[in-house]
């Protein structure tokens, strides 16, 4: 499920893309599909890693099988080294990385890597990064400020930030209908306000361009499971049939992405939309940018 909208960035061949809080890859695996990319995914949680390893893994075999099927003889497979999870310091905690090669495909000489990092304490060197990815993340992070400032640190001079986080309203109502939604450990622990996210960011040195609703169909799914008292329960431990069949609907509508579907979250995304997504550029001085909400 992707949050980020990569029509709203200017990616271009040779960039390099950190996806901070990356989870289970999804962005990664995005961003990692354009032309001649070196994308990072970073995450404090090695299961996590773990499962976006074998995800990109999964959705480079279906690259390698489609050009396969497109009679695209020339391509000689894939490449990857993986080396073992370490509890190391975050500076030597690569975990696994790849690189397609000799491809017609436009990620052919895209590579990615994953690593175990702290948002607070990246290892990686000021001005670093041409976009850094930051989806569902600040809603967790104790020091906000730092995390902010480590995201602006690695990015270059008219680099890209594109940002989410769960929107007020439909937050707010999980957090009235459930107290253990906001109660688990490493869970959410503040809500954000459109404005109030700008007003933390602009003055860092970034000019915000943009922003966009998501996921709206996925917001009555999370406000039954809160309703039900079973927020953080997986669903196939559910015992309430109304869940486990609107979670069938939206693994379909992922895996379809019918018409109707798209449609009607297109039409409830600015009433209900899950997720608030946020697009910035870091300004090449130490001048704030000016808020322009749109």
């Amino acid at each position: 499920m992707i949050t980020i909208d990569f029509n709203r960035l200017d990616l271009k061949s040779g960039y390099k893309i950190l996806d901070i809080g990356c989870g289970e890859g999804r962005h990664t695996a995005k961003a990692w599909e354009f032309e001649n990319t070196f994308c990072v995914g970073a995450d404090m949680c090695y299961k996590d890693l773990a499962v976006a390893k074998e995800k990109i893994e999964t959705h480079e075999e279906f690259i390698k099988n489609y050009l396969e099927s497109k009679n695209k003889t020339n391509f000689q497979g894939l490449k990857s080294q993986v080396a073992e999870f370490q509890s190391a310091e975050p500076q030597n905690s690569q975990v696994q990385s790849s690189k397609l090669e000799d491809s017609d495909s436009k990620c052919s000489d895209s590579q990615w890597v994953l690593c175990n990092s702290d948002i607070n304490l990246l290892p990686f060197a000021d001005n670093t990064f041409d976009i850094v990815i930051c989806s569902e993340v600040m809603e967790h992070i104790h020091q906000e400020q730092k995390a902010l400032e480590e995201l602006k640190r690695v990015l270059k001079p008219k680099g890209q930030l594109a940002l989410s986080v769960p929107r007020y309203l439909p937050e707010k109502i999980c957090w009235k209908l459930s107290k253990e939604y906001c109660n688990t450990e490493g869970g959410h622990i503040r809500i954000y306000k459109k404005k109030e996210l700008l007003e933390k960011i602009i003055p860092l040195g970034f000019q915000f361009y943009g922003s966009h609703y998501a996921h709206s169909l996925h917001t009555p799914f999370w406000w039954l499971k809160c309703l039900m008292g079973c927020p953080n329960q997986s669903v196939s431990n559910s015992n309430f049939n109304i869940i486990n069949l609107y979670h069938k609907l939206l693994v379909w509508d992922i895996m379809e992405n019918p018409f109707i579907t798209r449609f009607i979250e297109k039409l409830l995304n600015p009433i209900i939309g899950k997720s608030l997504a946020l697009y910035f550029i870091k300004n090449t001085d130490s001048i704030s940018g000016k808020m322009q909400i749109r």
